[in-house]
């Protein structure tokens, strides 16, 4: 059963003993960053700071570790990319409704004040406290489908914000057409605090004309229930925690940044347009929302792997049936580093496998084939693979003039995001094709024996993963 809402998900997380509740005063300037920082490392709780200076509790941590994202999706981790791909297999279209928990309280005109939140300062060098966890609804001015999808806004002063908004992603392709129509401003909303599964689609890679919410409800497998805002024609979910409705306004604009991205490092400041709140909607008693940006891994990373693990594994399926696993790092920014499992069915396949993911919208700068015994998580076996399996002269290609990955702080950032050019370096670690692998003295792929001359046999011991070992299983954390 879908999760209700942003609470039914603390609900669940708090029974299997990943959330805990914090009495004493934590100060969102740094210190909630200091906080989330340490659980990260350990894979630890998600923290609801109770005393934080505001009247909203603040929650952060929520998506900090793999076994959240499993509750979150309910599934477990052999059959988790698979209940994805299932719900990506079906589109549930959103439900309308006129009274919704999320405007159980209305904040208008003079009375907006975003200094009442609890907006965090993460990283000491940041230009200013962040919005990082919120989730921009904004419609496409041509055709009026919704697109939802992380973005950050930096306070401003209490009335305004300003935001990042990457040319490759469709809220700012939605801006960009709005310009061209010649309109000076966009409405949108800011939507904090929902249902897990709706901000785990928000990674998900899909077509520009593609609804949204229709991918949340194929996941969710209940439809998104959407209440329509009241100073914009934008809708959102009905039981969000938290909605800021904006102007983003392009004839005006303000230093925006530096912030800690998810590079790890940070981004400099520059000119950003200015979004000005037009309402502020939230339920009674509302969360507010942290999520920690910087050095991977943190909760920004582990919220885009599942869902670019299997959009770009279903993406690849269609051109290459044997891929069979796809592993996107967090140690690359969860974007930058790409491994994917395959059986090439002919020389040279593998490959082109590659060259598709390099020119996907993740924009990756590494990208490595393997066969599919190595675990593509296991970076171990990985190397493992691109130590035996490959010859840098024959294996290791490069490209050059491709798009720059987003925020690569290792590309020209003197110039604008859009004339940025990056390279990607591919690596086929797969066994050349015609190779019979023989492990325990039986060959593996027979089928291939006639394409080829060359065996190898992996030195491995048969039976060692069933071997009852019931003294080593005392020694072993859980």
């Amino acid at each position: 059963m879908a999760y209700q809402d942003f609470r039914d998900f603390l609900a669940a997380l708090q029974a299997q003993g990943e959330l805990i509740e914090v009495e004493r005063h934590v100060a969102p300037e740094l210190e909630v960053a200091k906080a989330l920082r340490k659980s990260a490392a350990i894979e630890g709780p998600a923290v609801i700071f109770k005393n934080n200076g505001s009247n909203f509790p603040l929650v952060g941590g929520i998506y900090n570790s793999r076994s959240k994202a499993l509750i979150a999706f309910q599934s477990t981790e052999d059959n988790v990319v698979q209940n994805i791909l299932d719900g990506l297999a079906r589109r549930i279209p959103p439900v309308l409704t006129e009274n919704a928990p999320v405007h159980e309280n209305i904040v208008l005109g003079d009375d907006i004040d975003l200094s009442a939140l609890p907006i965090c300062k993460y990283s000491p060098d940041d230009g200013g406290p962040y919005i990082t966890s919120g989730i921009v609804v904004s419609k496409d001015p041509e055709t009026g489908v919704p697109d939802i999808g992380h973005y950050r806004f930096e306070l401003i002063d209490k009335k305004t914000l300003s935001f990042l908004a990457l040319p490759n992603h469709r809220f700012a392709k939605n801006i960009a057409k709005a310009l061209q129509k010649g309109q000076k401003t966009f409405r949108a909303s800011l939507v904090i605090g929902v249902d897990p599964l709706i901000a785990y689609t928000c990674p998900i890679q899909v077509s520009d004309d593609t609804n949204d919410f229709e991918v949340a409800g194929g996941l969710r497998g209940a439809p998104v229930e959407l209440v329509k805002c009241r100073t914009n024609d934008v809708e959102v979910p009905a039981r969000a925690e938290l909605v800021i409705e904006f102007e983003a306004d392009f004839g005006t604009t303000v230093m925006e940044g530096p912030l800690g991205e998810y590079t790890g490092y940070y981004t400099p400041g520059a000119a950003k347009p200015i979004a000005r709140p037009t309402a502020i909607t939230y339920r009674n008693g509302a969360y507010f929302q942290a999520l920690l940006t910087g050095v991977p891994p943190t909760e920004n990373h582990i919220l885009k792997q599942l869902p670019f693990e299997a959009s770009l594994l279903q993406q690849l399926r269609q051109r290459f049936p044997t891929v069979q696993r796809v592993a996107v790092p967090p140690s690359g920014g969860t974007q930058f580093y790409v491994v994917l499992s395959m059986k090439p069915r002919f020389a040279g396949e593998a490959r082109a496998a590659i060259l598709d993911v390099m020119s996907s919208n993740l924009r990756p700068k590494r990208v490595i084939a393997v066969d599919p015994d190595i675990d593509v998580q296991d970076s171990n076996q990985v190397e493992w693979a691109t130590a035996f399996r490959m010859q840098p002269a024959r294996d290791v290609f490069i490209m050059s003039d491709l798009p720059a990955g987003p925020l690569d702080p290792s590309s020209d950032e003197s110039l604008p995001n859009d004339q940025r050019l990056g390279s990607a370096l591919g690596i086929d670690a797969t066994y050349p094709y015609g190779t019979v692998i023989k492990v325990a003295g039986e060959a593996c792929s027979p089928a291939l024996a006639e394409h080829g001359k060359e065996f190898l046999e992996v030195a491995d011991i048969p039976g060692w993963r069933a071997y009852d070992f019931p003294e080593l299983r005392k020694t072993v954390p859980k």
